[in-house]
């Protein structure tokens, strides 16, 4: 993913924790110069420190583009920092959780090009998904050019409005802890059926990944997906006929949980 403008101008990367090593792992992987990346993080693991990257030293004057992947707490003390970069031509482009756009235009100037995004955690294994949205300084080459980023640690997709963050972030943000709670529960359920825990487990985890694979490659939908493996009066349908009750199935539970994580976003977003 060699960009001539990044080779040139630069790209810092402030923060540089889980969801910041899997992005630059995947920008050095793809073929971005180690030379032309800055990392700013108080704290860099050691892996960090062995990719020759610049690593807490001065910046260039002019970066391309300034990617903002510190925890929100930190934001406070981290964003003012970089407000000599502010109303010109550098992007900045945020992974954080909860901070709008709006605060970053307070702290860095309304001429700042902006654009958030909200990558979830399967991104350290490149298996993410990312949705993004930019000011109006946002130009479609910005654009472009966080997308090649993020593409680094999987899909991405852009939004139409801002306020429709607070969706993704109850829907694939946070998405992963619900799959993994149900692979917890789907060997919990196993154990009780007599399977030893270890067994339970190895089995609820491959057959959540497994069908999570089958469910991108397929050209059926989910819906056709489940209908395949449904035979009547069988097993499949014994289950699903709990999973699906109209009163306390999947689908009710999931829309709750869903709308919880965004309502939370929303209030986030607000304080």
């Amino acid at each position: 993913m060699q960009d001539t403008e990044l080779a040139q101008r630069g790209l810092v990367l402030l923060g540089c924790g889980k969801m910041g090593s899997a992005m630059l792992a995947g920008w050095l992987a793809g073929g971005l110069s180690r030379q032309a990346v800055w990392v700013i993080d108080p704290h860099p693991s050691d892996w960090v420190q062995a990719q020759g990257v610049h690593l807490n030293t001065d910046l260039p004057t002019d970066p391309a583009i300034v990617l903002v992947a510190v925890k929100p707490q930190m934001m406070g003390d981290a964003l003012p920092s970089m407000q000599a970069l502010g109303n010109g031509s550098t992007l900045f482009l945020s992974v954080a959780a909860g901070t709008s756009i709006a605060t970053f235009a307070d702290v860095l100037g309304a001429e700042t090009p902006i654009i958030r995004a909200m990558p979830n955690t399967p991104a350290a294994v490149g298996q993410g998904i990312t949705a993004l949205i930019g000011n109006d300084r946002a130009t479609d080459a910005d654009l472009d050019m966080a997308d090649g980023l993020l593409r680094a640690v999987g899909q991405t997709v852009r939004l139409e409005s801002e306020a429709q963050m607070d969706a993704v972030t109850g829907v694939s943000g946070s998405g992963p802890a619900y799959v993994f709670h149900m692979i917890e529960a789907m060997a919990a359920a196993g154990e009780a059926q007599g399977l030893a825990p270890d067994l339970a487990m190895q089995l609820a985890k491959a057959t959540v990944a497994g069908a999570g694979a089958l469910a991108m490659a397929a050209d059926e939908t989910p819906a056709q997906l489940r209908v395949n493996v449904t035979s009547p009066n069988g097993t499949t349908q014994a289950g699903l006929e709990v999973l699906m009750d109209e009163g306390n199935g999947l689908k009710k539970i999931i829309k709750n949980t869903v709308k919880a994580a965004a309502d939370r976003s929303r209030e986030l977003s607000r304080d």
